[in-house]
């Protein structure tokens, strides 16, 4: 059994079922025994099944946050913020899907015709993340369905009521069980998912898992996507409005209590205005106000798990014993559950693990800066490359210097931004393949080329 506790308490939720070896391989037979039937289910009843979908996250939001936040510490306005955000991504899918899928007619001359399908890959599998489940797994299982794929679903172990309540919200809206499968457990469970001759698989988490997957399935030259870690930086110049650009740097970096890929993990600060910018800094952060995560005022909750905190107590540690100041917070929260307070260092530099190594928690480094190619610079030295921002009024400026930044997304005056309209992908250690944008639709479809002769 699967113990879900709370992470704001320690206390214990509930217990589940994991699946074993033996229900893995049925609930795999099951779904490539039935994905034929749904790849020529027609689009246009796919399309109205997750629209169903769609209406019954609406539905049940307050309860479906409830759900979230007791599970992950989330604080409940960002749960419910999260599944509300959902539908204009699934909206954009089913806007989109038709146009994606539809065969390219891309010569005819002579009597030869060259012509471009896509076709499903067939069975997948979806091993999605806690911090963002709503947002993370739709990225994957709801393009898949729509392309015609049957989907192995598994939550992380810190997030499985809410993978049960998505694969419940599916199946009534008209999924086939045999379609959208909810596989329950921890690494164990997922390694051993990964075994089936899946068509694919979709990972998102941590750059080691990452890897692991990688080594364990790369080999059978199947359809491999990864997306892993960040550690997110921003530069801030010497022209902003310093209030506007303190405010949202600080919700870019303690939104969901620091645990986003996409969390800014390092700001770079003109050094004409780094002082003033620390203090503003610092008074937003310590504004955010911690406590139950269910209450409707909190805006920092527990981090959702308990070994996150040696990390960050091991980053501070390493940082002002190499000569950084601890400015707020630094340490454990004397509290029962994984509570950590949020953190902003000073006087950082590279040698220090808190600006190299992912944070995942409430933990920001502020290092000053002489010029833009020395921001430039800082900003690309890292193994990871998922976003980068930069604050600045002017335009021309902004551009030129996320040009040179080695990211799949880049900011300019915003941050911690996610469009369905956009690829989200990374370079390094942030992974391989994208999810969102058209782009997003084709990763689930194998395209076939169609060489076309009359007699």
């Amino acid at each position: 059994m699967l113990t879900i506790e709370s992470p704001a308490t320690g206390s214990k939720i509930a217990e589940v079922s994991e699946d074993d070896a033996h229900s893995i391989a049925a609930k795999y037979a099951a779904a490539r025994s039935a994905q034929p039937a749904w790849a020529v289910t027609p689009l246009a009843n796919r399309c109205d099944i997750l629209r169903r979908f769609r209406d019954a996250l609406l539905s049940d939001v307050d309860r479906l946050a409830a759900v979230l936040t007791s599970e992950t510490g989330k604080p409940i306005r960002q749960s419910r913020n999260e599944i509300n955000g959902l539908p204009a991504r699934i909206d954009f899918f089913l806007d989109s899907v038709e146009r994606v899928l539809s065969p390219r007619e891309v010569h005819n001359d002579a009597g030869m015709v060259e012509r471009i399908s896509h076709e499903p890959l067939g069975v997948i599998a979806n091993i999605s993340a806690w911090n963002y489940p709503y947002f993370v797994g739709g990225n994957v299982f709801v393009p898949a369905l729509l392309t015609g794929n049957a989907v192995l679903y598994k939550p992380s172990e810190f997030a499985t009521l809410t993978g049960l309540e998505i694969g419940r919200l599916l199946h009534a809206a008209g999924v086939p069980a045999q379609i959208f499968a909810v596989v329950t457990g921890d690494g164990a469970v997922g390694a051993e998912l990964i075994k089936q001759p899946i068509d694919g698989v979709f990972f998102t988490g941590s750059y080691a898992t990452g890897q692991r997957i990688a080594r364990d399935a790369g080999a059978r030259m199947i359809k491999l996507q990864l997306e892993l870690g960040g550690k997110d930086p921003t530069y801030v110049c010497d022209d902003v409005d310093i209030a506007k650009a303190a405010a949202s740097l600080a919700d870019g970096a303690m939104y969901n209590t620091g645990q986003s890929c996409c969390s800014v993990e390092r700001i770079y600060v003109h050094q004409k205005i780094h002082d003033v910018f620390v203090h503003a800094f610092v008074n937003e952060v310590a504004a955010l106000k911690g406590g139950d995560p269910a209450d409707e005022s909190t805006t920092i909750g527990p981090l959702t798990r308990a070994p996150q905190i040696k990390i960050l107590e091991q980053q501070v540690a390493d940082a002002v014993a190499k000569g950084a100041k601890l400015v707020l917070g630094g340490a454990r929260m004397p509290s029962v559950g994984n509570w950590f307070a949020p953190t902003v260092l000073v006087d950082v530099d590279h040698t220090m693990e808190v600006m190299r190594e992912e944070s995942f928690g409430p933990i920001i480094g502020i290092q000053k800066v002489a010029s833009d190619a020395e921001a430039v610079r800082l900003m690309n030295d890292t193994d990871y490359g998922l976003t980068a921002g930069v604050y600045t009024t002017d335009e021309r400026r902004a551009k030129s210097i996320l040009a040179q930044i080695r990211a799949g997304s880049v900011y300019w005056n915003c941050c911690d931004r996610v469009s369905p309209r956009l690829p989200w992908s990374g370079v390094g250690h942030s992974g391989v393949g994208l999810t969102l944008s058209t782009y997003g639709i084709e990763a689930f479809t194998r395209p076939k080329a169609w060489h076309l002769k009359s007699a």
